[in-house]
């Protein structure tokens, strides 16, 4: 891989300690590493990229997904169902996928997170149907490109044991553990630069039992791997755990091993004082899904108060079903307006939501090696037109999520172009498109 010399970017938004903003500076990258920044540097032989008319900033990361769901896009039934009915809907059309349907699906969402300036992204998979292993979305992330956390997620407690997922999606408890042992085995890379690491990820209260969840923490943590799943989502699923355990969610997590550095929750929308304090002390993440909550009707999450009390947040498209668009610069203008919404004009900032969308991202998935454009990062970079029409007559082209693309123009991970002329280069995304749709029409029939 030739080194490559990123000149001339009008803006260049660090988010390095001293959250620098550079102007008319270049970028140098060598071995898939930032290993210079400022204005006027030589070229030294370097592939030179001229960013004139772009803002760059740090690759954004996405903390929750589910990329399978790209397939169940604005299902008719379930547009207008809150969280259980919505997955009540879905679930018989999702026990029908196979391990193409798993790959394709998680092409198209990759593909789609790239085009929206992502670099670093999480999946939740956690229902594995006809040989469907989480193989299929790692093969996937392979082939377009992105730094990827796949996350092994399971659920054991079908309805006939008071769950809510069908019998025929659920899995055996040890059968679970041992696929998670193989995963974490065959792809987690623990090294700075990983491409790859895996995540242990029970689906949530709902659809695992107790001994799981502490089971899966202890495992993960013997492997030294992170944990994830749903918590606090909407007021069903509080209702949920009082009835079933006597006790708030946060309360659960805590007496399952369930908070830590090593642990994010998806959604935590409804957390309480006593949740956001222990998630703080314990320095539990959250991933932030702002447009699916508000397409399910389950609430406004209290970011305001997470980031003052001291709980790293970062954000989250989630499924394509519950979305259903997986593009994380419109997530960042999402969360800003809600908490403005919420708390004020003065609530939170263009600049503090981008912060969340890529440094606070990576945080979050324990990665200090990304988030952030300084020498010794890895060269994960998004460049956004700030000539294009969204930014005509703005005062700030670095106010992107104010005024600015939602739609990346050049894409970098480990310094290779996954994006360029905001076309992605590294899959045949017409074909892939194509057979996507094709897959979607026959789970309608």
């Amino acid at each position: 891989m030739a080194d490559l010399l990123i000149r001339h970017a009008d803006f260049i938004l660090t988010m390095d300690d001293k959250r620098r903003e550079l102007m008319s500076a270049d970028i140098k990258i060598a071995g898939g590493v930032i290993t210079d920044i400022g204005q006027g540097l030589p070229a030294d032989g370097c592939t030179v990229l001229d960013a004139t008319g772009t803002v760059v900033t740090p690759g954004l990361v996405n903390t929750h997904h589910h990329l399978y769901q790209t397939l169940t896009r604005a299902v008719p039934a379930a547009q207008d169902a809150l969280l259980f009915g919505w997955l009540k809907m879905l679930y018989p059309i999702w026990s029908r996928f196979g391990p193409e349907e798993m790959f394709v699906s998680a092409q198209v969402g990759l593909a789609e997170l790239a085009l929206s300036g992502c670099t670093l992204t999480s999946d939740h998979l956690y229902l594995f149907p006809n040989g469907a292993r989480l193989d299929d979305t790692i093969a996937a992330a392979g082939e377009v490109g992105l730094r990827f956390h796949p996350t092994r997620g399971a659920m054991s407690i079908g309805e006939s044991a008071g769950g809510l997922p069908p019998d025929a999606l659920v899995e055996t408890e040890a059968a679970i553990l041992n696929d998670c042992i193989r995963v974490i085995d065959a792809f987690h890379d623990p090294n700075p630069g990983a491409m790859v690491r895996v995540g242990v990820a029970p689906c949530s209260p709902f659809s695992v039992s107790r001994d799981l969840m502490r089971d899966a923490a202890v495992l993960a943590r013997d492997k030294g791997v992170m944990l994830h799943t749903h918590l606090a989502e909407n007021d069903e699923d509080i209702a949920y755990s009082l009835e079933q355990f006597g006790c708030r969610p946060g309360q659960y997590a805590e007496d399952l091993g369930w908070v830590g550095d090593d642990v994010w929750h998806a959604h935590c929308v409804k957390l309480d004082g006593q949740e956001i304090d222990l998630f703080a002390r314990t320095r539990t993440g959250v991933a932030h899904c702002p447009c699916s909550n508000c397409r399910l009707g389950s609430g406004i999450a209290p970011v305001r108060q997470m980031r003052d009390a001291g709980v790293p947040v970062a954000l989250g498209v989630d499924g394509s079903a519950s979305n259903d668009v997986g593009n994380l610069m419109v997530e960042a203008r999402q969360a800003m307006l809600l908490q403005r919404v919420r708390n004020g004009a003065d609530a939170m900032s263009a600049r503090e939501v981008l912060e969340i969308a890529t440094r606070g991202g990576a945080e979050v998935l324990g990665r200090d090696d990304c988030g952030q454009i300084a020498i010794g990062q890895r060269a994960d970079l998004a460049l956004w037109d700030a000539t294009a029409i969204e930014g005509a007559g703005s005062w700030d082209p670095a106010a992107l999520v104010l005024a600015g693309p939602t739609k990346v123009r050049d894409l970098f991970v480990e310094g290779r172009q996954v994006v360029s002329d905001g076309q992605v280069l590294t899959i045949d995304l017409p074909q892939v498109i194509a057979r996507q749709n094709t897959l979607a029409q026959r789970l309608a029939t």
